[in-house]
C-alpha cells in the first residue's frame, strides 16, 4: 500500500506565496518522477511541474519563473514553492509519483488526494 499526503494549501491574495509539500509512504523500493498537477473547477487536470530522480525539472509555461519544484529523495518528499500567485492558479493541487514497489518491478503511478489553493484578486 502506497500513500501520498499533501499539505500546505490555503487561501492567499494575489502576489503572495505558498509552499506545498507531499510525502510518499508505504511499500516503495524506488521513486522515479515526482510532480504536481492541478485541477480548476470545470477544467481538466493539468501538469504544473515534475522532477526526475536526477533532479531535472519540467514546468508548465504558465508557472515558469514563478514556481519552483524540489525533492528530497531520502525522505520521499516533493515540494512546490509558489510565488507571485495569480487568481488563475486557483485549483486543487495533486501530488503525483511514479515509483516501484518491487525491485525491478513495473513502474506504478500514484496520486494524492489533493490540497486546495485559492488565490483571491
Amino acid at each position: 500500500q502506497v500513500q501520498l499526503v499533501e499539505s500546505g494549501g490555503g487561501l492567499v491574495q494575489g502576489g503572495e506565496s505558498l509552499r506545498l509539500s507531499c510525502v510518499a509512504s508505504g511499500r516503495i523500493t524506488s521513486v522515479n518522477v515526482m510532480g504536481w498537477y492541478r485541477q480548476a473547477p470545470g477544467k481538466q487536470r493539468e501538469l504544473v511541474a515534475t522532477m526526475t530522480s536526477g533532479g531535472s525539472p519540467n514546468y508548465a509555461d504558465s508557472v515558469k519563473g514563478r514556481f519552483t519544484i524540489s525533492r528530497d529523495n531520502t525522505n520521499k518528499r516533493v515540494y512546490l514553492q509558489m510565488s507571485s500567485l495569480k487568481p488563475e492558479d486557483t485549483g486543487v493541487y495533486i501530488c503525483n509519483v511514479l515509483m516501484r514497489s518491487v525491485t525491478d518491478g513495473p513502474l506504478m503511478n500514484y496520486w494524492g488526494q489533493g490540497t486546495q489553493v485559492t488565490v483571491s484578486s
